[in-house]
């Protein structure tokens, strides 16, 4: 992961992107403007680690 400002232009070359916030938690976006993004299994998986280190630190 990456994090850093993005340009328009570079949206093209995405692969898959996502918000991640404390609402958020980690939620894949599937358009920004005429670019579209699947959700790829990277994004799948940084959501399911996330939701379990979540559900692990409730249990506790």
């Amino acid at each position: 992961v990456n994090e850093r400002k993005i340009k328009p232009t570079e949206l093209s070359n995405f692969v898959g992107c996502f918000l991640t916030g404390t609402a958020a938690e980690v939620t894949p976006v599937s358009m920004i403007a005429e670019y579209k993004f699947k959700v790829c299994n990277t994004i799948i998986d940084l959501n399911e680690s996330y939701q379990a280190l979540v559900r692990k630190k409730k249990a506790a």
